[in-house]
């Protein structure tokens, strides 16, 4: 049970009051008691002496007659206590308390040990048991003489008379402590409670501060220790707050750090739970749970991560890379690197940092590809050119119809060659963003028509129907001329290419949400679904063999994408193998 301070205070103050009081209370009665036996023992030898002067003064009236018995009666009654008259040799010879008939059977007193002390000091004072009257009682003897005989006088007085004023002025002592007591408790209390109030207001606010409120005061303004301890929490409190407020905002800022971050974050503790996951983390692992205080298989659910991890508290390892790979719910791969968080040569936990590197890998792949591709079509031609060169320079030159043929193909070869080249280079030019471009409305129909005019003569040899199926009204586009050009007859010498003899091409446009969008279709051979994610890339080709033969470089696809998204555009397609294939692809409207 929780005692409060001024309560504590109380009782303590109230016990030591009570043992003090207790301790003056038997120091006071004791020496209280030797006084009122001292003064009961002058008082006593003081009346003895009366007493005596009163007998040998009725000795003196009456001479040889004298009745001790009536004088003992006589003293008895007027001094309150029992007197009795001995003889020298131990006789009595009146008892205030006995008749005649007792008085003569009384007991030899010479062996008393007042009388015995009475006859050597001249005064006896003892307390002993009565046999006679069968009581306790205070005796007082003093000595006198009487016709030249000794004689004692002995006073007798009831040892209940002196323990009632005992009693009384013990009663009197105890109530005076106790009000001393009661005055004792009232004030302590009244002490306690002022000095705990203080400290009391001091401890709740000690209790908001736990809670964070930083606001309350103690208004206390003394200039003791209780003063000194309100400052000295007052300056704590201002202290615990600042540096609160600080790392509140280092919180933050790590916070935004952390949910910034591309890459995501890991951080265990010593037994492997996660103690830190940062929003990138979880959304490359969908993890849609608290992560928090659960192990890395439990929340991600990778056996390699939980490896990494697993190797990095064993402390195998002061560093480890390794790439995890993930298929749900898509393909990606990541680098993990985990180092330990070591302190005071104590381990307490690892940090996991995990590197996306998906596309890095894919433009790996797209550049060995690229690599192995521009080799084999720069390989192609330029074998051929050397070939066909070292026959004629063999002395095939002189053969006039053989050579014709043999220059036509080098000629040929060297169009095609110089095509891949040019090619490249504009995809380089516009994938560095070195290739200007200007930005102007264009009219999108006459455009087309003149894309149409220069495959004029492709598209007569194979009887093919092209139809331009463009508003006049249509908006026009904002785009750089010549490199919309270049889209246009990508698109339309592709299509003329894959379409078989008296197929159909169609050219339309229309407005889409502040964008126009161009559809050329065709009834050529199509794509399968398969290929249709690929054929933008670079070199891509769905019939390798058909697309050389047809003398394409592998590269319009991927340049008519790089220009319209240098447009701010985009570019798709949708194609039924057999059924003909349709190519679509937005410009911002003018």
């Amino acid at each position: 049970m929780r005692i409060k301070l001024h309560w504590k205070l109380t009782l303590f103050f109230c016990s030591a009051a009570l043992l003090g009081l207790v301790a003056g209370y038997f120091l006071l009665t004791t020496p209280l008691q030797d006084y009122l036996e001292k003064s009961l023992k002058k008082n006593l030898h003081a009346q003895l002496s009366l007493g005596r002067k009163f007998l040998v003064s009725q000795i003196d009236l009456l001479r040889d007659a004298t009745p001790f018995d009536a004088i003992s009666d006589d003293l008895g009654r007027q001094l309150n206590v029992r007197v009795t008259i001995i003889d020298n040799s131990g006789t009595v010879l009146g008892d205030s308390d006995l008749d005649q008939e007792k008085l003569r059977t009384a007991e030899n007193h010479s062996d008393r040990q007042e009388i015995q002390q009475a006859a050597k000091t001249g005064f006896g004072f003892i307390k002993r048991y009565s046999y006679t009257i069968k009581d306790y009682l205070l005796y007082v003897a003093i000595p006198f003489s009487y016709n030249e005989k000794n004689a004692f006088l002995r006073f007798a007085i009831p040892l209940t008379d002196v323990r009632a004023l005992q009693e009384k002025f013990q009663l009197t002592i105890a109530l005076t402590l106790l009000l001393v007591f009661i005055l004792s408790l009232a004030l302590t209390f009244l002490i306690s409670s002022i000095v705990s109030r203080p400290l009391s207001q001091m401890a709740n606010i000690a209790k908001a501060m736990a809670q964070g409120d930083f606001s309350i005061k103690p208004s206390i303004y003394s200039t003791d220790e209780i003063g000194d301890l309100a400052s000295a929490l007052t300056h704590m409190s201002d202290e615990i707050n600042n540096k609160i407020e600080r790392i509140r905002h280092e919180s933050a800022k790590l916070d935004a750090v952390l949910s910034s971050m591309f890459e995501g974050i890991m951080v265990v503790n010593s037994r492997g739970e996660i103690i830190l996951m940062n929003p990138s983390l979880k959304k490359l692992f969908f993890v849609d749970t608290e992560p928090l205080g659960r192990k890395p298989i439990e929340a991600i659910r990778n056996a390699l991560v939980q490896q990494v991890t697993d190797q990095i508290l064993g402390l195998s390892q002061n560093f480890i890379s390794q790439e995890v790979q993930i298929t749900h719910p898509n393909d990606k791969i990541l680098r993990v690197n985990g180092t330990p968080i070591i302190r005071d040569n104590r381990l307490e936990g690892a940090v996991l940092v995990f590197h996306d590197i998906t596309e890095l890998r894919r433009l790996e792949r797209i550049r060995q590809e690229f690599v192995a591709n521009v080799s084999h079509e720069l390989r192609t031609p330029i074998s051929s050119i050397k070939g066909y060169a070292e026959t004629l320079l063999s002395g095939a030159i002189e053969d006039k119809e053989n050579a014709k043929d043999f220059i036509n193909i080098i000629y040929q070869d060297s169009n095609r060659l110089a095509s891949l080249i040019s090619d490249l280079l504009d995809l380089a030019k516009i994938e560095s963003e070195k290739l200007q471009m200007e930005f102007l409305p264009v009219e999108i129909k006459p455009l087309v028509l003149r894309c149409i005019s220069i495959l004029k003569k492709t598209i007569d040899e194979k009887q093919l129907t092209v139809s331009c199926e463009i508003s006049e009204k249509l908006p026009k586009a904002m785009a750089d001329d010549a490199r919309l050009s270049q889209v246009l007859l990508n698109l339309l010498d592709n299509a003329v290419k894959y379409t078989p003899q008296k197929g159909t091409i169609r050219i339309g446009a229309q407005v889409a949400e502040k964008y126009i969008q161009i559809d050329i279709s065709d009834t050529g051979i199509g794509i399968p679904q398969e290929d249709i994610p690929r054929i933008f890339e670079r070199f891509y080709r769905v019939d390798k063999a058909r697309s050389r033969e047809l003398g394409g470089t592998g590269l319009g696809l991927s340049i008519a994408k790089h220009i319209v998204l240098s447009h701010g555009g985009q570019i798709w397609a949708h194609s039924k193998p057999g059924e003909g294939t349709t190519f679509s692809f937005t410009i911002p409207e003018a």
